[in-house]
This record gives structure tokens, C-alpha cells and sequence, in this order.
């Protein structure tokens, strides 16, 4: 094992806009004015963060925004954020508001964190970027701490930006691998929006763009809430359902079956679980077809369901594991781990996955002291005990309001599906809407992950450090919402 000692170093970073682009590079020296943000929001009196945004004018730069952002995925929210630190994020007009979703399920361990903000300046400082090639020291260390915790035959890794960015390259290594080229999904599942990656994504965002990869193939999604395939008994018989699965997939295939990838839980499907047994079943699958197995942990990963990684709950080690959003606590940084024996192989036949930020060292470094942080101050145990405890406290709200379908979740990371009837399970998603648009009044940010086969899903996962006040204060304002909120059928 290699251990680095890092030296920090304090610095100032003042950053001044200084461009001179074509339409404007004809004005006399020292007449471009480009657009300014007053300096930044108060913070709290308890707080020793200096703020960066003040006196922000919201209605103001909502409407620069509409004029100079291209729209990526629905309408921006209406909030403009100028903080975020711990559990909370502040608004331009003064609202604090308890972050359920970890950013973009990505803050592991808190927004702000000051030992990754310490990383973050010594490297920014001294080793921030270099040539694609080249090895740094944090990059070293990290993929020696990242395989030391994976399961044996998750040897080598290597790190990229985005979860798709890893699925993108798991994908090119599995096809190179196996000399097939057709990847089969959940139905439910969000891989990233890049071309495979893409292709393997059968959540949204299909429409409208041509033909996706050839040779992607679709399983029914596991959703032991809605599924069809019920024992005699009324429980879910995912078995019946996954051969089923596979004798269409069988029928479809050219023969040319490369890999499966799914995740252990179904996040943006809507939190939905695979059921126990699942995994291995899945592994067994691929073995039988000779197919790899890639299992994308991006938000499962590092702590957050209450084991290191989610395949430890079902004892199954994929051939590719994929990780991103919580490794980087918020950064651009994600990685694929594979084995020896497949990076070998595909290095001996020529793999090329060359971007301008693959391996880069200040990522790494952060990815590094996260792993040291959730290790050092027993994470895992703490989102495992935490996590009891949300999914209790939802089941009681269960309870209490019969527009909750269903409560379902492992470790800091729930789901909690509003339906209009418990009975037809008619999905509910104007209720849904404006239970967000409450607790976002309230405090409280809450994601609601929506598809045609459900109303609604409110996710849950707040980074994986949250205080058990905090915890609650969260659970307090989700049941103002519910107790405030039309159409939600208390239950007396």
C-alpha cells in the first residue's frame, strides 16, 4: 500500500473575466464591460465561510438566465442559490434549505466539506492538471485505496469526469473484451446521456435525437411494488419475471452479447431496489451467454446505502464496477474498476479511452480523502444506522397519509411513491408536484423522479454525515408538506 503524505498550502484565488472574443476585439483597449455579479450572500452569524455572492437581484439573473443558458433537462428552478455548506444551501433571498439529494445525489459527505476544500486549494495550487499520460501521486494512491476496498478481482482502475463518461468507457472495454457488441439494460435505468451510455438508458431522453447504438437490448425493470409477476401469494416473483426477460432477449440477439449493465438501486426509475438474489442471478445469466457483467454504482457507491458498495448486499462482484457522483463529493470525478485479467486483455488489444481529464490529479486527490474520510469516521455504519431510521420515520408518515404507495430504500438512500389510490396504485404526479413546490416553501429540498409508469418518486439521500437533528428536521418538514397539502388523505 502507498501512503502519501500532502503538505496544504492556504491560498487567495481572485478571479478577473479578461476575455476578447472576434465581434468585440475591434474596441478600443479598456471599453469592454462584461457582465458582473455583486459579491455574494451573508452567511449565517454561526458560519466562518466568507460568502462569494452578495446582494444577488434573483428576478434579475432569472432573466439572464433565459437569455444566455441553453436548457438541459426541463425549466431551471426558480431558486438562485449562492451557498452551500453541510446539509444546506442558501438562497439569493435569504432562505436556508435542508438538501435531501446530496446536490445531484453527489455530496457524500457534505457540501463544503474543509478537508476536501483544503485538497481542492493545495492541488489547485501545486498539481491540478497535466498531460493524459502522465502519473501523478493522488492518482497512484487513489486506485490503490479504491481496489484495496473493492472486492478481490476488482483490481485496476482508472478515472474519468461523469457517470456516463465510466459507462461510456465500461462499455467500449466490455465490447472489446468479449469481440460482441450488443449491451442489454433495465428498463428503468438512467446510464448517462452519452452515445452507449445513452443507448443503455431507458428512463428518458429517447425521443427525438435517430437511432441509439445498435444492438441494445431492454429487461423488464425489478419493481416489487408494480410488477406484474406475483406468486400465488401476491409477492413479487422476480425470477419468473428475469427468465422471461431473458428468453426475449435470446429471441432478439444476433448472438453478439457484450455485457449487461444495471444498478443496484434503480434511482432515477425510482428507487427501486433489486430484490436479494437478483445480482447473482444476473451474473449467472451473463456467464451462461458469455457476457460481462457492469454494475454502475454512481450514487449506491462509497457508503451510501449502508455497505461500501451496493453489490456487497447481494455477495456478487461484477466484471466492471463503474463509480462516480459520490466519489468526487460534488466533483467531476468517477472511475471504472475491473480486473487484471480483463485490463490486460484489453490493453493487448489496443483499448483507447484518451480524454483531456482522464487521470487528472486534483480530482483524484479529493476522490482519495473521501475514501480516507468515510473510512476514518465509520461512514458506512453511520448511513446503515441513519438509514433505519429515515425508512421508519417514512413508514410512519406511511401511516398517516394514504398518498404514500409506497416507502422503500437502503441505508441514506429512500424512495417514497405518492399514488391518488393505494388499491389501483394510480399514479399521482400534479400531487407529487405540489408537494415539492411545499417543502421547497417549507426548507426542504426534495427530488421527485417521474416516468410514464408512475406518478412519482420522491428520492431521498442526503449526504451520508447528516445529524440525526438534522435527519429529523428534514422528516418534520416532508410531514408539514403532507399535513398542509391538498389531496393527501390523512388517514384520522
Amino acid at each position: 500500500m502507498i501512503t502519501i503524505q500532502l503538505r496544504y498550502f492556504q491560498t487567495s484565488i481572485q478571479t478577473q473575466h479578461s476575455n476578447s472574443t472576434s465581434h468585440i476585439s475591434h474596441l478600443p483597449k479598456g471599453t469592454i464591460k462584461m457582465p458582473q455579479l455583486q459579491d455574494s450572500f451573508q452567511p449565517d452569524s454561526n458560519s466562518n465561510i466568507e460568502p462569494l455572492y452578495r446582494n444577488i437581484d434573483g428576478k434579475a439573473m432569472r432573466k439572464a438566465a433565459n437569455s444566455s443558458l441553453i436548457r438541459y433537462g426541463g425549466n431551471f428552478s426558480s431558486d438562485i442559490i449562492t451557498r452551500a455548506e453541510g446539509v444546506y444551501i442558501y438562497t439569493a433571498d435569504g432562505r436556508k434549505i435542508l438538501d435531501f439529494t446530496s446536490g445531484q445525489m453527489s455530496c457524500l459527505i457534505g457540501h463544503g466539506n474543509p478537508e476536501i476544500v483544503e485538497t481542492i486549494t493545495a492541488h489547485a495550487a501545486k498539481l491540478d492538471h497535466l498531460f493524459s499520460g502522465m502519473l501523478s501521486p493522488p492518482v497512484v494512491e487513489l486506485a490503490q485505496k479504491l481496489t484495496f476496498l473493492t472486492p478481490p478481482g476488482l483490481d485496476r482502475a482508472m478515472f474519468l469526469n461523469t457517470g456516463a463518461e465510466s459507462n461510456e468507457a465500461a462499455i467500449k472495454m466490455a465490447k472489446l473484451y468479449t469481440g460482441k457488441f450488443e449491451i442489454v439494460g433495465l428498463g428503468a435505468s438512467w446510464h448517462g446521456m452519452t452515445g452507449s451510455a445513452s443507448g443503455s438508458t431507458y428512463h428518458s431522453g429517447r425521443t427525438g435525437y435517430g437511432p441509439c447504438m445498435p444492438g441494445n437490448l431492454i429487461l423488464p425493470s425489478p419493481n416489487a411494488y408494480r410488477s406484474i409477476f406475483r406468486h400465488a401469494d401476491g409477492s413479487y416473483d422476480w425470477e419468473t419475471e428475469l427468465n422471461y426477460g431473458w428468453n426475449l432477449i435470446d429471441q432478439q440477439s444476433t448472438g453478439s452479447l457484450a455485457a449487461v449493465i444495471l444498478e443496484p438501486i434503480l434511482s432515477s426509475g425510482g428507487m427501486h431496489i433489486l430484490p436479494e438474489g437478483y445480482m447473482r442471478a444476473m451474473k449467472k445469466h451473463c456467464e451462461k451467454r458469455g457476457m460481462l457483467l457492469i454494475v454502475d454504482e454512481a450514487q449506491t457507491g462509497i457508503g451510501r446505502c449502508g455497505s461500501m458498495f451496493g453489490i456487497e448486499h447481494d455477495e456478487c462482484t461484477p466484471d466492471i464496477l463503474t463509480l462516480s457522483k459520490t466519489l468526487g463529493n460534488g466533483l467531476p470525478l468517477a472511475a471504472v474498476v475491473t480486473s487484471a485479467e480483463i485490463e490486460e486483455t484489453c490493453f493487448t488489444r489496443g483499448y483507447l479511452f484518451y480524454t483531456t481529464h482522464v487521470n487528472d490529479p486534483l480530482p483524484a486527490a479529493v476522490g482519495a480523502k473521501v475514501l480516507d474520510i468515510v473510512v476514518r469516521d465509520n461512514l458506512v455504519e453511520r448511513s446503515r444506522v441513519a438509514g433505519l431510521k429515515l425508512k421508519a420515520e417514512l413508514k410512519s408518515l406511511q401511516e398517516k397519509y394514504g398518498c404514500i404507495g409506497d416507502v422503500r430504500g437502503r441505508g441514506l438512500m429512500a424512495g417514497v411513491e405518492i399514488v391518488k389510490d393505494r388499491i389501483t396504485k394510480e399514479p399521482a404526479p400534479d400531487l407529487g408536484a405540489e408537494l415539492t413546490a411545499r417543502m421547497s416553501e417549507l426548507g426542504l429540498s426534495a427530488n421527485l423522479s417521474t416516468m410514464k409508469s408512475f406518478g412519482g418518486v420522491f428520492r431521498i439521500a442526503p449526504p451520508i454525515t447528516i445529524t440525526d437533528e438534522e435527519l429529523m428536521a428534514g422528516i418534520r418538514i416532508f410531514e408539514e408538506a403532507l399535513r398542509t397539502t391538498p389531496g393527501t388523505m390523512q388517514i384520522s
